[in-house]
């Protein structure tokens, strides 16, 4: 298998997938209420790992918020799929379904297979994380090839105070050509 990671600094692609409500949502946007925004691309709801970051993560939701930074999250998982895990989620940020193998490919995300059908249905990402900064592009990227290594919340949330502070001019990381 090839793999081809999104690059810092390029444009997060158009990636269109579905809200709760059925709606057709392009996680791309930032809303009006936020100038960044993260998107966190979880396994699904067979993960338990999976519940436990974004309940985490809820917990630093206005942290993030007070610094213009929104979160949303998103899986390949069905309507149903995500209909069972919403009870187990603790969140108040925007979550969405349907993320198709190509839009996986396209953000550069580990794609696993289930190992039966107890873990799932269907072929799966694994977490990924992505910071999209005013300009539409990709400022800070994290992805993994499993649900044992993710960022942690404080020091990402840290870092983002400092990248965004004017008096740090802080530019994308990782662009050397």
């Amino acid at each position: 298998m090839t793999h081809s990671a999104i690059k810092a600094g390029s444009l997060f692609p158009s990636t269109v997938v579905t809200g709760v409500e059925g709606e057709a949502v392009d996680i791309s946007q930032i809303s009006e209420n936020a100038d960044w925004r993260m998107v966190i691309v979880y396994r699904g709801k067979h993960c338990p790992l999976c519940t436990k970051y974004l309940n985490l993560l809820e917990t630093y939701k206005e942290r993030f918020a007070k610094n213009g930074v929104e979160i949303v999250a998103v899986s390949a998982d069905s309507k149903e799929q995500l209909e069972i895990h919403l009870p187990a989620l603790e969140i108040s940020f925007p979550i969405y379904h349907g993320l198709s193998i190509e839009q996986m490919k396209a953000l550069g995300v580990y794609i696993s297979d289930p190992r039966s059908e107890k873990e799932t249905d269907h072929a799966f990402a694994e977490p990924g994380l992505f910071v999209i900064n005013e300009k539409g592009k990709v400022q800070l990227l994290d992805i993994s090839n499993g649900p044992f290594s993710r960022p942690d919340l404080a020091v990402l949330a840290g870092g983002l105070e400092f990248i965004k502070a004017p008096e740090n001019d802080y530019p994308i990381r990782g662009t050397h050509q």
